[in-house]
This record gives C-alpha cells, sequence and structure tokens, in this order.
C-alpha cells in the first residue's frame, strides 16, 4: 500500500491510521464504562450526563466517547488550555490530577466538572485523558437544577479552576476538605471524582500504550490523517449547500424572573463554498438570571447543528469542526460576561439549535425536520427522607422531536442537546427516594398534525411521601415546537401541581415549590412539530394513530378530516391495549 504523507512529513500507513483511529476511540468508550461503573450519581451512571476523551499538549480533541453529550462536543480541550496557560507544559508531572469547573472559562453550570490527568511516556508530556461529568450538588443557593435565583455566579456554587486535586500521587487534603465541607452531598460528589479520576488514569495509560508502540511522531501523524480526513468529508457536504446568507428568529418564554419578557434566539446562517458561519450577533442579550452561558454555549449550539447536517456518523474529533466558523460577540445569552449567573447555560440551547436549523431548511428541504420539543425537560424534587437525611432527585424527560422530510418523529425523545443521555428507572427512583412514579406514558395528541406527524410527549407524574419541595423550569410553552411546511405546532410543555387538599394549579416555572405528603406533580412534556400538510397525511396512518391512541378521533377529524371507519368501542379497546 502506498504511505499517506502528513503535514509532520511522517509516513503514516493506511493500516496504522485506522488501527489509531479504532484505538482512540475505544479508549475514550472504555473511559466512560469506567466511569459509569464507579460513578455514585444516577446522572451520571444511569442518565450518562457526561464526556470523556484524549486531549493533545495543545488542547485538542483527539478523540471523544461515543454518546456523550451534543452539547460537551469537543469542547474538554479549552479546560485544559487553561490548564496549560497556568502551569505550562513543563508544570504537569507524572500523577498530577487536575479540577476545573471555572464558569469565566467553561461557561456551563458549575455543576457540570472537568477532571483531566497528563499522560506521560518515557518522562515525555504526549496528552491528557480528561471528562466532565454532571456532579448532583456543587454549593452554592442552588439546589438541583432549574433555579432561576441567582443573579451572580458567586451564589451558584465553588469555582474550581485548574486546581491539582492530586500533585506527583499525592491527594491535596486542603482542597478535598474544602469540597467536602462545602457541597450537601460529599459522599456522592466526592464518590463521583473518585469515579472520574479512575477514569482519566485509565485513558491517559491507554494512550500511552499506543505511543509506546508506535511512537509518538507516528501516532501524532495519524492523528492529522483523521483529523484531515473529517475535515474534508466535512467540507464536501457544506459545498453541496446552495451558497447564501440564511436567518431564522424564534423566542424563549422569559428569563425565569421577568416572566412576562420573551428572550429573542436570532440567527445567522451564512454558506461560503466549503465554510459555513453561525452568527450571533443579533442574540438577546444576556439577562439578570441564571439563563445565560459562556461563549461555550453559543459554540456548542452551533457545533450540534453543524455536526447534525455535516457527519452525524463520524466520530468526534478536532477536523469536524474546522469548517465552522462562530461570531459571538460577548454579552449575549450565549456569550455572558464573566461573572453571570449562567446555573440555567444550558436552557436557550435546544431552541437555539432548532433555530439554525430553521434558517437552513430553505437551502436544504430533504434534510431539516420540523421543531422538536426544544428544552432541556427534567425535574429537582428534594427535601429530606424521614430518617433526617438529605434527598435529591434528579431525572431528565423525553418530548416529541419533529416531522421529517419522510418520516414522522420520534416520540418520547430527549432533546437534541442531550444525543444518547437516558431517564433515571422508575424502579431506581422509587427505591432511592420518597416518591412513587404514578404514571409515566405518551401523552396522546402532543404531536404537531402534518403529512409527517410530529413526534408524542410524555406525561408523567410523581406523588410524593414526604414534605418537600420542587423546581420547575418548563420552557417553550409560549412558543411551541413548530410545523414545517405547512405541518402544525407541536403541544407545549407544562407542569400541573395537584396538592392533597386545594385545586390544582399549571406552573411553567416556579423554584422551590412546597409539597405535602400525597401530592402530585404531572409534567406534559412537548410534542414535535408537523412536516407537510396534513391534508397530505395518509389515511392508513391516521387509522393508526387513532387506533394506537396516539390522536384522538376528535383531533383526526379537525386536522386531518378523518372519519371513524370503527365502532367507538372497537376504537377504544384498542387505545387501551
Amino acid at each position: 500500500m502506498t504511505a499517506t504523507k502528513t503535514k509532520k512529513n511522517i509516513d503514516a500507513h493506511p493500516i496504522t491510521v485506522e488501527v489509531v483511529r479504532n484505538s482512540i476511540v475505544a479508549y475514550a468508550d472504555e473511559m466512560a464504562n469506567a466511569l459509569c461503573k464507579a460513578a455514585y450519581n444516577m446522572m451520571i451512571y444511569e442518565v450518562r450526563d457526561f464526556c470523556c476523551g484524549l486531549i493533545d499538549t495543545s488542547g485538542r480533541m483527539i478523540s471523544q466517547n461515543r454518546g456523550g453529550l451534543p452539547i460537551f462536543l469537543a469542547d474538554l480541550g479549552i479546560a485544559v488550555e487553561d490548564g496549560i496557560r497556568r502551569w505550562g507544559l513543563d508544570g504537569f508531572k507524572p500523577g498530577d490530577i487536575m479540577i476545573m469547573n471555572h464558569g469565566e472559562v467553561c461557561g456551563q453550570h458549575l455543576n457540570n466538572v472537568v477532571i483531566y490527568a497528563p499522560c506521560f511516556v518515557d518522562g515525555e508530556l504526549v496528552g491528557f485523558a480528561a471528562n466532565r461529568a454532571h456532579w448532583v450538588d456543587i454549593g452554592g443557593m442552588r439546589i438541583g437544577f432549574g433555579s432561576s435565583l441567582t443573579t451572580e455566579i458567586f451564589a451558584e456554587g465553588l469555582q474550581m479552576r485548574s486546581l491539582k486535586i492530586y500533585e506527583e500521587g499525592k491527594r491535596n487534603e486542603t482542597l478535598w476538605q474544602i469540597i467536602h465541607d462545602n457541597v450537601r452531598f460529599p459522599d456522592a460528589s466526592l464518590g463521583d471524582l473518585r469515579a472520574q479520576m479512575a477514569s482519566c488514569q485509565l485513558g491517559a495509560r491507554r494512550y500511552g500504550e499506543l505511543v509506546q508502540r508506535y511512537g509518538r511522531p507516528t501516532v501524532e501523524a495519524c492523528v492529522d490523517r483523521i483529523w484531515d480526513q473529517a475535515d474534508q468529508a466535512v467540507r464536501n457536504v457544506i459545498e453541496q449547500i446552495p451558497d447564501g446568507i440564511y436567518q431564522a428568529e424564534s423566542e424563549l418564554d422569559n428569563d425565569g424572573r421577568n416572566l412576562t419578557q420573551p428572550i429573542r434566539i436570532k440567527v445567522t446562517v451564512e454558506i461560503a463554498g466549503p465554510i459555513m458561519t453561525v452568527d450571533y450577533s443579533e442574540m438577546n442579550g444576556q439577562t439578570h438570571s441564571p439563563l445565560n452561558s459562556g461563549k461555550s454555549g453559543g459554540i456548542a449550539a452551533a457545533r450540534v447543528a453543524f455536526k447534525a447536517i455535516t457527519s452525524p456518523d463520524l466520530d468526534v474529533n478536532e477536523g469536524c469542526f474546522r469548517a465552522l466558523n462562530v461570531k459571538i460577540p460577548e454579552g449575549t445569552i450565549v456569550s455572558a460576561k464573566p461573572g453571570t449567573a449562567i446555573g440555567l447555560w444550558s436552557i436557550a440551547l435546544p431552541t437555539t439549535i432548532d433555530t439554525i436549523l430553521k434558517a437552513l431548511a430553505p437551502a436544504l428541504p430533504k434534510l431539516i425536520p420540523a421543531a422538536h420539543k426544544g428544552d432541556m425537560g427534567g425535574c429537582s424534587f428534594y427535601g429530606y427522607k424521614e430518617d433526617g437525611t438529605r434527598f435529591l432527585l434528579l431525572n431528565i424527560f423525553g418530548g416529541g422531536w419533529g416531522g421529517r422530510p419522510t418520516e414522522d418523529g420520534e416520540d418520547a425523545s430527549v432533546s437534541v442537546c442531550q444525543g444518547d443521555v437516558r431517564n433515571s428507572p422508575v424502579e431506581l427512583q422509587e427505591i432511592r427516594y420518597p416518591i412513587l412514579v404514578e404514571e409515566h406514558a405518551l401523552r396522546d395528541d402532543s404531536g404537531g398534525p402534518g403529512k409527517y406527524r410530529g413526534g408524542l410527549g410524555v406525561r408523567i407524574t410523581y406523588r410524593t411521601l414526604v414534605p418537600c419541595q420542587v423546581t420547575i423550569n418548563c420552557e417553550r410553552t409560549r412558543n411551541p415546537p413548530w410545523g414545517l411546511n405547512g405541518g402544525g405546532n407541536g403541544a407545549h410543555n407544562v407542569a400541573i401541581v395537584k396538592p392533597v387538599e386545594g385545586p390544582e394549579r399549571i406552573v411553567f416555572k416556579g423554584t422551590e415549590i412546597p409539597l405535602a405528603k400525597g401530592d402530585r406533580v404531572t409534567f406534559l412534556t412537548a410534542g414535535g412539530g408537523g412536516y407537510g400538510r396534513p391534508q397530505e397525511r395518509a389515511p392508513e396512518a391516521i387509522a393508526n394513530d387513532v387506533a394506537q391512541g396516539f390522536v384522538e378521533p376528535a383531533k383526526a377529524a379537525e386536522f386531518y378530516g378523518w372519519k371513524a371507519t370503527v365502532t367507538p368501542k372497537a376504537s377504544s379497546n384498542a387505545k387501551s391495549a
């Protein structure tokens, strides 16, 4: 076979390139498996709210695990870069382990903690293994997820900026004690920290073995080649999109504090040859609430939309994003200034991604779907068990995705930002927390009508077994998931609080809502928008929707002009089944 020349003028044999390609991804996947097996909280080992990867000595992404959160796409490098600037490459020693979550650098809520470890081969620093995982608590006034009370980051928890939690194999007892004494669930948080460290040590060892086998110049030449191939594949796709400037606009409900003021989401996408530029210059300014992110939020949204269009099947590495430019002025909700509250950093991102795709819909009519559920839906129940110990139940909910140019949208799926994460099993929630899940079902009539129907949301009801509190943060209630090409909107998100005593009430946003023993909270998640004119929907598809209970007969008649061909009893039995 003919050897492939790389930028480093090192022969990278095609077979060696493929061995390295598969090895570096396998190492990241192995890191993820180790993290899941050792983690203490369900947000990691069940929900899989984390990412793992290998980083080079310039802070570039060598590889990332399959199934990591899309909004963590190739952004572990910024945490490592910050450490390199602080310590210098010669400031890292074998046995060092770093901890990082600083808001100014990472731009995410402080619960997303990065751990990274240097990889040495024969005394030479050759790269880093890193992961980011969601801790259930990081101190501060925020409990769980969804609180809109904070107005600056200093109320949101501990910030740690490229600190050595282990130095040359010795634990930093002072820093360890500070973390222990300032989080509400130290056993869980420090247990997750140990799991993250073990994952990084495994990744560093595996990458070191690869470098020892082939030599650093050869491995890095192979990585360069892998990046170049990804870049070329991406550019080939972009060049098929008509050049031009495309714009779209949408809204979020509000910032969680001023409930009457909607938040503007406006993006401009420019296609010029093999380059795509996403411009956030007209985005809403940062808010006086935690509904902001640092620049990493805006970049993440652009990368998710970009990769979904250009390279959905490629493994994640630095080369996947060379052809993407992001214009992001400081001071917007996706590029807030240092010190700004960012506890709800991810809330704006699903709608931002939907809006980027909406802008490109005229250029890619056979690819872009209608809008999906468009929020980071979930719940936070917290309080004290009967034995006096604290509890915090975190979970995420699926919803409907938009109808597509050739088929219906997916039902009960998490947001585009959450990728392959999962909801926590009902049985584990009931075992670990003083709640009962009375219902977890598809939400009928929630998908937007269209030639291809939007996916269905879910209906989930919690009943409390002790007095506690809940934080609710529903989004996209005023601007529901929109349809495309004549499709109708999906149902919006809503929560219903049903006290044991007193009337039930609808809640869209609320922090620390008190609940008595026996109170119920029902979450109805949004459905996806429909695609195409409802009048064009196939009659057999409409009949199946009614038979399955996905669409009520009256709604089928209203949206599609459907006429029943079965008796009401038969239709009812089909739905119950």
